[in-house]
This record gives structure tokens, sequence and C-alpha cells, in this order.
């Protein structure tokens, strides 16, 4: 069996129970329906153990998906010396366990609430409901957004300020559809394109130059 999500078990128990429920009473089909949402569930809220070898500066990837851009940040962030940006998108077929993509010290996190827009469009990283995670590193601080999508229902975010974090550490998920833009300083080298597919805790997306931010 898949390794789930916590946030998962209401989804999958539900419809499971549900369709035992309307066994009993006669209705295979409508059964049927409740086991399969079951399943796509249990496969939507996988949660497969993950591990890296990658050199102490890489930065991993924070969510699996494809990576949809990569360029500037928002003004507000590269005032805050946080300038290039990775947008990375996840499908509904994708695991949607995010991880840190840096060890550190968790410096700032907020939540936004928001709007429903799709994920891949470049308003929903402001408009959409979304948390806001900075993590500042020996080398350096990176941050990342966890956005909604159309689809989701709600961004989960396990850290708080001021807890450390290990790289590729489970940090939160997204339900049902969504989207992570990573934040990296100026000096970093960045190692994806856009089209690339990235897998949370295991790729490594750019590199942390020692002695620049």
């Amino acid at each position: 069996m898949f390794p789930l999500a916590p946030e998962g078990y209401s989804f999958v128990l539900v419809p499971a129970l549900a369709g035992v429920v309307v066994w009993t009473f006669g209705y295979h089909e409508v059964a049927a329906l409740c086991w399969l949402a079951a399943l796509a569930c249990v496969a939507f809220f996988r949660d497969p153990g993950r591990s890296s070898d990658a050199a102490p500066e890489a930065v991993l990837a924070p969510a699996d998906g494809k990576v949809l851009s990569v360029g500037d940040a928002p003004p507000e962030l590269a005032a805050q010396g946080l300038p290039r940006q990775i947008s990375i998108f996840m499908s509904p077929a994708n695991v949607h366990v995010n991880r840190a993509p840096i060890s550190g010290v968790v410096r700032e996190v907020r939540w936004s609430a928001g709007k429903k827009f799709p994920a891949f469009r470049d308003k929903a990283s402001e408009l959409n409901e979304h948390s806001f995670v900075r993590v500042e590193g020996e080398l350096g601080s990176v941050a990342y957004k966890q956005i909604a999508g159309a689809l989701a229902r709600r961004v989960v975010c396990d850290l708080e300020a001021g807890q450390p974090v290990r790289r590729g550490q489970r940090v939160g998920i997204i339900k049902f559809g969504s989207r992570v833009d990573l934040f990296l300083p100026a000096g970093a080298a960045v190692e994806v394109r856009p089209g690339q597919r990235t897998r949370a805790g295991v790729t490594p997306v750019a590199r942390l130059a020692p002695g620049r931010t």
C-alpha cells in the first residue's frame, strides 16, 4: 500500500465507507464509484519516502511536477535579496507533498487567502490562496510559495517561524492541483529549464555559491 499523507485519511475513508453502506442496500454500481473515488484519493495523497545525495550547496525541488518558468521574481522579493524565481506546476497526477529546498531555520511563515485562478497563470502567485515560507541556511536564504490552483481546496503548511528544517523534509501539502514558486538569491546557479520534470526532495534545481547571497 502507498504511504499516505495524513491529510488524505478522511478523503479516502469517507467514500470507502460510503461504498460499503450503499453496497449493503444493493446499489452496487454506486458502491463501485465510491471505491473508485477512494482509490483516486489514495493515489493523490500518496507520500513516498524521498532522499537525496546531492551536494550541500544544492537547492532541491520543493515539489513534484513540471518547471513552468524560470525568470525574475516579483519586485518585492527582489528587494529582499531573492530576485530569481522557479515555478513548478503540479498536476492532479503528481505527488502533492512538498519538501524543504534547503536546510536551515525558518525565518518567516505567512498565509494569504485568495481566489482560485488556474495555478499555471502568472497572477495565481499573488491572487490565489498561498503560503509563503522563507528559510535561512548556511549558504544563504531561499523562499517558496505553496499556491492553490483552480481545483485546490486548501494549502497546508507544517512549518512555524523559528523552527529548524532539514533539506528534503516534508513541509506541507496542497490539496487537488497547485503550484510552488521557489525564490532564490542572485548568486544562485539555476540548473533546470521550463518543461523539465522535478521530484520533491530529490531533483537539484539550483546551487548556492558559498559566500554569496
